[in-house]
């Protein structure tokens, strides 16, 4: 067995314990412990910048703009976390307000409880913002967390979580609340994704790829979050001013997140008049346009795409477009190129919405709106620890309740089974 092997057990060990303790706080305890945590970045805010420009510096000529993005925290996004914070303190106890109980036929009483999944590991990419809103979200819930960023902003978290850290250690309660593995190896995650014994689930945040990995290779729980090659399908009908503010929107606000459109579909009738207006503004925003063979006869500017295109999540500023005759093959061509996430139609036509909305089969499926607005915060969920892409147990934007289970406990008086 390896150090790193045996560090990662005794972290299981701790999260276990940490979980115990954490399960058994008041909502009040918890929501102290956030505010707590808030107060305590916005006095450390300058030294984190300063640890987070080391980051950024390192990993400057390796990583795309839009990865810089990610990684680089300002004053602005501090103040975010700080108030994310401070809002998530304030919604109500994700395990008080849903118990259910009723008599069984044989006589005795069965409560079903909202109880914390327990231990619950988080790996991630190179966005600091996700250590606090990950570890908020789990106490908040009445769980422990392990942590496994990525190495470009390695210095950023350790910080980050010691400051937590501490926070946690003078209010007199375990800093194994929140634990951060500072091995940024591969191995790291492989000896993660085996720590079926303390692990309750496991929640990875990344590229396809990485999640695919995850998923294959995994023997604890899983939910696959955060790839997101999502569609956008103008229809005939749309409104074209506003298509374009929605497109330009849904695509350069933010082209590193998976909530960012990376699609288009064009409804064949509007092509010739829509594609060289909204072609204008993409390249004025500075978006690189790839397009099937009708697109780039209407407009030469698309470069011509690849069959590899439909299936990429770009996260950066470009976008593939497809012109298609008509809703039918609109959703005929998400269905097979979806990665569940965010799709969406802009349209007049309720009778059209209607029918995308039915066929469609995404976590979230949008009318006449950005894709960007798939987001816990958005959502009024406070923060979010992902954005799940499955069926199972939690769906779209995770928020306070995706981190809760429940038992049933039974109350008898001397009931046998006959």
């Amino acid at each position: 067995m390896t150090k790193l092997h045996d560090d990662i057990i005794l972290m299981g060990q701790r999260g276990k314990q940490a979980a115990i303790e954490t399960a058994q706080l008041s909502i009040e305890d918890r929501n102290t412990v956030l505010l707590a945590f808030a107060n305590a970045i916005q006095a450390k805010t300058d030294k984190i910048l300063q640890v987070n420009a080391k980051d950024v510096a390192e990993y400057r000529q390796t990583l795309s703009l839009t990865m810089q993005k990610r990684l680089e925290l300002t004053p602005i996004k501090i103040a975010d976390m700080i108030n994310s914070l401070r809002a998530l303190a304030k919604l109500p106890d994700p395990l008080a307000d849903r118990d259910e109980q009723w008599q069984a036929a044989a006589g005795f009483k069965i409560v079903k409880k909202i109880v914390p999944l327990g231990v619950v590991a988080m790996v991630y990419e190179a966005r600091p913002n996700v250590t606090v809103d990950a570890a908020a979200l789990a106490i908040k819930s009445g769980n422990a967390i392990i942590l496994r960023g990525g190495k470009e902003a390695i210095r950023t978290n350790s910080f980050i979580a010691d400051i937590l850290r501490k926070a946690l250690n003078q209010l007199n309660y375990s800093e194994d609340f929140i634990q951060l593995i500072t091995d940024t190896s591969h191995d790291s995650v492989d000896e993660l994704l085996h720590l079926r014994k303390y692990l309750d689930l496991l929640i990875p945040r990344g590229s396809g790829s990485f999640i695919n990995h995850v998923v294959k290779n995994a023997a604890v729980p899983v939910i696959e979050t955060g790839a997101g090659n999502d569609h956008i399908f103008v229809d005939q009908s749309a409104d074209l001013e506003q298509a374009i503010k929605i497109i330009l929107n849904s695509k350069v606000q933010n082209p590193s997140v998976c909530n960012s459109a990376e699609k288009l579909l064009i409804h064949a009738e509007i092509a010739h008049e829509f594609l060289p207006k909204l072609f204008s503004s993409l390249i004025e925003a500075g978006v690189e346009i790839r397009g099937d063979e009708k697109t780039i006869q209407i407009d030469h500017r698309a470069q011509a795409a690849t069959d590899a295109d439909w299936d990429t999540e770009y996260n950066d500023l470009i976008i593939a477009v497809k012109v298609v005759s008509g809703l039918d093959q609109a959703i005929d061509w998400i269905s097979q190129h979806t990665t569940h996430h965010t799709e969406a139609i802009l349209t007049k036509s309720a009778e059209n919405t209607e029918k995308f909305m039915n066929n469609v089969d995404a976590a979230v499926v949008v009318e006449n709106a950005s894709t960007r607005f798939t987001d816990g915060f958005e959502f009024g969920f406070g923060a979010e620890i992902g954005i799940s892409t499955q069926k199972l147990h939690a769906r779209g934007p995770m928020g306070l309740s995706a981190l809760t289970s429940y038992k049933y406990e039974i109350f008898g008086h001397g009931e046998v089974r006959k």
